[in-house]
């Protein structure tokens, strides 16, 4: 593991620690991205004959978990015309 990652992960756990009120995010959070990883899963395999295929990881998962469609939209449009 990274040095930094970790030092992250222990000053997440202290803040954490210190104030019970942060956790109430965590969850939330959790299961925006597991939506948006969803959303994505169902893209892949329904536009997989047209060639469209968006990688599934954290980055991905969390604009589709916050923005929704339009950030499927958006990530499907940056595949098909940027790359």
């Amino acid at each position: 593991m990274n040095p930094y990652m970790i030092v992250g992960i222990v000053c997440l756990v202290l803040m954490m620690l210190f104030n019970l009120k942060s956790i109430k995010w965590l969850p939330k959070l959790i299961t925006k991205v597991a939506i948006g990883a969803l959303l994505l899963f169902f893209l892949n395999i329904l536009s997989g004959s047209f060639g469209l295929h968006v990688p599934i990881n954290l980055f991905t998962a969390t604009t589709v978990g916050f923005l929704g469609i339009p950030g499927m939209i958006a990530l499907s449009s940056i595949h098909l015309f940027v790359i």
